[in-house]
């Protein structure tokens, strides 16, 4: 077992990820900086967020649920 959610692959993918969206979403439109540069960057956040969240958690179960709900920012990113 791992003994920090940062030696998670997943995780560590998912750092990549948040940096290629924030590199990628810099050549944006400047009218989009408040709308969907705001939106993309932000799920890409929560990605890696709910990861830790998720690691944090006791039960499988919940473990589960927080791994869900990253899957979800990614498709919405």
């Amino acid at each position: 077992m791992k003994n920090r959610f940062e030696d998670l692959d997943a995780w560590k993918k998912a750092r990549v990820f948040r940096k290629d969206i924030y590199r990628v979403s810099k050549n944006f439109p400047k009218d989009e900086l408040f709308a969907l540069t705001n939106q993309i960057r932000r799920a890409a956040c929560s990605v890696t967020a709910n990861i830790a969240e998720g690691y944090g958690r006791f039960s499988f179960k919940e473990k589960s649920q927080f791994c869900l709900i990253a899957r979800g920012s990614l498709n919405e990113a």
